[in-house]
């Protein structure tokens, strides 16, 4: 990490290369950030896909989230489109957590287990 004074006194535009990225100072066509920060998530998984009913914070509204599946953010999304029309419901990917609207537990189980994931239902 570098200094507080390096912070301050970085590059953040230059009109060569246009905006930098305030970790590695590269400009952000060349930023491996991003991708260094999607490896060691994925690397720090244990393999096991874990799925469970969530109400908290969604005013009484009950989501289905599955945590723990080894794919990029761009395969995440692929993922969740085809998990999505499987219930018929609505969804989202944040922070690398598939939430499915509704309560489809049973049916998300078998459709990633039918996909090669090992599936555990967590939670109550």
């Amino acid at each position: 990490m570098p200094s507080l004074q390096d912070q301050l006194r970085g590059l953040v535009y230059s009109t060569e290369h246009g905006e930098t990225c305030p970790d590695c100072r590269r400009p952000r066509a060349d930023c491996l950030c991003h991708e260094r920060e999607e490896a060691e998530r994925i690397a720090a998984l244990d393999g096991i896909v874990r799925i469970r009913r969530e109400t908290s914070g969604r005013k009484g509204k009950g989501v289905t989230t599955i945590q723990g599946v080894p794919l990029t953010h761009d395969e995440l999304k692929t993922l969740a489109k085809a998990l999505k029309k499987r219930c018929g419901t609505g969804g989202a990917v944040k922070d690398g957590v598939i939430e499915i609207q509704g309560d489809h537990r049973e049916v998300l189980k078998t459709e990633l287990e039918s996909r090669g994931y090992r599936v555990k239902l967590a939670g109550g």
